[in-house]
């Protein structure tokens, strides 16, 4: 999905675990059957994620968010 190639190209000067995310977008887009899928699957693994890299979750979703309008 380009929105979602858009928003980690975005993110990735603002996160700690840039590589750590991109794997977990990529492994999380093919299980997911829509964009909106996709961002609640994110939000789910938010929700069980340590900080420092909750954080960049949340830093991706606003860009996603922001991209898909």
């Amino acid at each position: 999905m380009k929105s979602v190639e858009e928003a980690l190209f975005e993110s990735r000067p603002y996160v700690e675990y840039w590589d750590r995310l991109k794997g977990l977008v990529d492994q999380l887009l093919k299980e997911s059957t829509s964009l909106d899928n996709l961002i609640d699957l994110l939000n789910e693994e938010m929700e069980r994620a340590e900080e420092p890299f909750k954080t960049d979750i949340r830093i991706f979703l606003q860009k996603l968010e922001s991209l898909k309008g």
